[in-house]
């Protein structure tokens, strides 16, 4: 099954703790070694994995020890910046190359004929 927009919330539970618990077995760690891993009680990641509701924070640690922490960028990205505020951010770009600002150098120093 894939998670939908329609999914129901059960549904989705139960996708979720049917995954979990395939990427517990693909490591060989039994439930109680993954609560350990995890700093929950084997009771959380059963429960977990048998579709039922559990706290966000055991969630985290559980994907954590699995090292599927990551994997939550993929679900909530970090939201990207408006093409406003990237100009605010970075300011503007040279676009252009800019003549010399000193003008051209003159040999010998001006100075006034009547000084002459």
């Amino acid at each position: 099954m894939e998670f939908h927009q329609n999914s129901s919330d059960q549904g989705t539970l139960e996708e979720l703790g049917r995954r979990l618990a395939h990427h517990r077995l693909n490591i060989n760690w039994t439930q109680g070694k993954l609560a350990k891993e995890a700093g929950v009680s084997q009771r959380t990641v059963h429960r977990l994995e048998c579709g039922h509701s559990a706290q966000t924070s055991n969630l985290i640690r559980i994907l954590r020890a699995l090292r599927l922490l990551e994997n939550l960028e993929a679900l909530v990205p970090a939201p990207a910046a408006s093409p406003i505020q990237q100009l605010k951010l970075h300011g503007k770009k040279r676009q252009r190359a800019s003549s010399s600002s000193d003008g051209p150098k003159l040999k010998k120093p001006w100075s006034w004929r009547d000084k002459e």
